[in-house]
């Protein structure tokens, strides 16, 4: 369950355990509050029968007794009592609202305690993860106040952060962190408690503290309800017949919802619960342009929020550079003393290009230069720190430095591309690339940044910063062209790594070339054919290493498992080359995946065992879920197979050979923006294609279907 900058992680009886090492309970501004929250009925653990958190802030539990020895001497067999622990996060009190409904569906009334059992944490997430050992500030002994239960902790960062914990009706008895009631239920009657745990930081500790009222959470919800209804009505509909696509998409949209999460007045999608909520550059870029089709606003806000942050001078501990571009932002006790670099930490190769890129994509749909002229200078900036800083090395290409015992802003950050684990870029004999390290996808990025930003200045008249942009990007293609490919492999390398040397394995990473165009066309084609072999293509999605690779692990984080969003990035280079095919397997895979994963969602990643083998995809243990760019997948896939190219400043949409899923003879898609204007169309399958028809203009607007590139 997730909110704002609150998010809840429980297992499916709602409990989260008071014992072990596990990442459940209570987070806000990167500290988890509780790692203990357990119910219990006469002592003893309740049967779980469901769970769902489909809205997101709001969570479901539905519960029954165990076998019981009640207090009358009489035993109550099991499932005989229905408890609804009905839960929901509330990011204007930052709360946790729970209500529980117990029912008695016996003959009898009976007599049992309900207890609630709190354990305190006040650990920052960086030591929830096991990256950081020591607590700094000082956690104070829970204590009892006007029958609420106070958990206190006095940050060295200056913060107080308290956790205040109320029941309605007061509860019957109170014993260190455990609270108790006394619950005399008659036949098929019914009772209700509530519980509310409010999350406070200040930096004085206030004289009182804030509790919710205990109106019924049902009636609470009605704001959640409603802003649900605004964030979906806010994105281009689709609807494909009540088909498994339209839950798939409909979920797709919820669970982006959910990681919409605020940094001041400024919205961005957070990158995945419940590690990564919190501002990534790469991650909220590569969604913001998946969602570009569905809401051009969702960019803008993006792009807006990673400009205040834009890096401004040299910081090796930081590992920032003017104009760079943000990987990570934290705002815990451990960012605000320091202690991690994370404030922000500029550690990634990509997000600048990635950034440049969204600008002109942005500019591509709603034909407006306002966002363009509002952020020049930034624009500037980040053009300059692809030529000053992005090839420090001289390798011709823009390149990273990786760990080095000098240097502590490298700590952790072995690698700076989208692969970012410290064993995810490797040789042919399975060692890892020696840096400086420039990957194969970054160099497609920049070419895109570079055309993208040419075509904009062109178009404000400034002709020779054009010029020269084009000029370079054209100098680099040639050069990567030649220095990239692996004539014996049929594909581009991984990356180059010391001396030039190429890093010579297969791997899902040259797709992103694709996409960005950057790749001659007959390379392109054998470098398709090459990771829809059957050692890249699970029957799932494309591997993100050759299982023939020494270094292939389908387990492995970067070495084999399948990632989603690198999936649709991949489908989409595909339909740039025509290999329309091709892209269509992709979207089948991972359109089949997703109903074998929780909630029908797409997690980040999955294990890359092969279709054949296995009947299901194998669930990667440790992935975020919901996370951004996984949600973002399918939407993404669906506009690349209808082929939605956007030429807003001429008052058109070319719809370059429209396709549909398997399965699907007919789709619509309600309120797509171009420019300013508002279209509604039709995809149906015939026999000679695929037919679009405008069913509904807004504005004026240029619908042209074409069957060539």
């Amino acid at each position: 369950m997730a909110k704002d900058n609150l998010f809840f992680v429980a297992r499916p009886d709602g409990n989260v355990p008071m014992t072990g090492n596990h990442g459940m309970e209570l987070y806000y501004h990167d500290c988890r509050y509780l790692n203990g929250y357990e119910l219990a009925m006469d002592g003893q653990a309740l049967a779980p029968l469901s769970a769902s958190a489909a809205q997101g802030s709001v969570g479901i539990f539905t519960l029954t007794n165990p076998p019981l020895q009640l207090r009358d001497n009489t035993t109550l067999d099991e499932e005989e009592l229905g408890v609804t622990w009905h839960r929901r996060l509330d990011s204007g009190k930052i709360a946790l609202l729970d209500e529980l409904k117990i029912e008695n569906f016996t003959l009898r009334s009976v007599q049992f305690s309900m207890s609630l059992t709190f354990r305190l944490a006040f650990e920052d997430l960086f030591a929830v993860r096991g990256l950081v050992k020591q607590q700094y500030g000082e956690v104070q002994q829970p204590r009892w106040q006007d029958e609420k239960l106070i958990f206190s902790y006095e940050g060295k960062d200056g913060i107080t952060r308290n956790l205040i914990i109320r029941t309605t009706p007061s509860s019957d008895e109170r014993h260190e962190t455990t609270i108790t009631f006394h619950v005399n239920l008659p036949s098929r009657q019914h009772r209700v408690l509530n519980i509310s745990l409010v999350i406070e930081e200040s930096k004085v500790v206030k004289s009182g503290v804030r509790h919710s009222s205990h109106r019924s959470n049902f009636q609470q919800e009605a704001s959640d309800h409603e802003d649900n209804l605004m964030w979906m009505a806010g994105i281009a509909q689709v609807s494909a017949n009540g088909s498994a696509l339209d839950q798939l998409l409909d979920r797709s949209f919820r669970s982006l919802r959910v990681l919409r999460t605020s940094l001041g007045a400024d919205k961005y999608f957070a990158a995945g619960v419940p590690w990564f909520v919190t501002l990534f550059g790469r991650d909220s870029l590569v969604t913001a342009s998946q969602m570009m089709a569905y809401h051009s606003g969702i960019a803008e806000q993006t792009l807006r929020l990673l400009a205040q942050y834009q890096g401004s001078h040299a910081d090796d501990e930081r590992d920032e550079q003017p104009g760079k571009i943000l990987h990570e932002l934290r705002v815990g006790e451990l960012a605000n003393l320091k202690v991690i670099p994370q404030t922000p930490f500029y550690g990634t190769v990509d997000a600048t290009p990635l950034f440049l890129m969204l600008v002109a994509k942005h500019v591509a749909w709603t034909g407006s230069l306002e966002l363009f002229h509002d952020l020049r200078p930034h624009i500037d900036l980040a053009l300059q720190w692809l030529d000053k800083y992005g090839d420090r090395h001289a390798t011709g290409y823009l390149s990273y430095e990786s760990e080095t015992h000098t240097n502590r802003s490298h700590k952790g950050i072995v690698n700076k591309g989208w692969k970012d684990s410290g064993n995810g870029i490797v040789n042919e004999d399975g060692s890892l690339a020696q840096p400086p390290i420039a990957l194969v996808e970054v160099q497609g990025y920049v070419y895109a940044a570079r055309l993208g930003m040419a075509d904009i200045l062109e178009r404000v008249g400034e002709h020779a910063k054009a010029k020269r942009l084009q000029q370079q990007a054209q100098r680099l293609r040639e050069r990567f062209n030649r220095d990239f490919w692996m004539e014996s492999k049929g594909c581009y390398a991984l990356a180059l790594q010391k001396d030039g040397r190429p890093a010579s394995v297969v791997s899902s990473n040259p797709g992103h070339a694709l996409w960005t165009g950057i790749a001659d066309n007959d390379k392109a084609q054998r470098t398709i054919d090459r990771l829809m072999a059957d050692d890249m293509f699970s029957g799932w999605g494309v591997r993100t290493l050759s299982e023939k690779e020494r270094a292939y692990n389908p387990i492995g984080y970067h070495l084999g498992t399948v990632w989603p969003h690198d999936n649709s990035i991949l489908a989409a280079g595909f339909r740039r080359y025509g290999r329309d095919q091709e892209a269509l397997r992709i979207f089948q895979g991972l359109f089949d995946a997703a109903f074998h994963f929780h909630g029908h969602q797409l997690p980040e990643v999955f294990c890359g065992f092969s279709r054949q083998e296995y009947e299901i995809p194998v669930s990667y243990p440790v992935a975020c879920h919901p996370q951004a760019w996984a949600a973002g997948t399918l939407p993404f896939l669906l506009t690349t197979l209808l082929g939605l190219e956007p030429d807003a400043f001429r008052k058109r949409v070319r719809i370059v050979r429209p396709l549909l899923p398997k399965g699907l003879d007919r789709l619509n898609i309600k309120g797509l923006q171009v420019n300013r204007a508002s279209v509604d169309l039709s995809f149906e399958r015939a026999k000679t294609g695929v037919h679009v028809g405008v069913t509904h203009l807004n504005g004026e607007l240029e619908v042209e279907v074409t069957q060539a590139p």
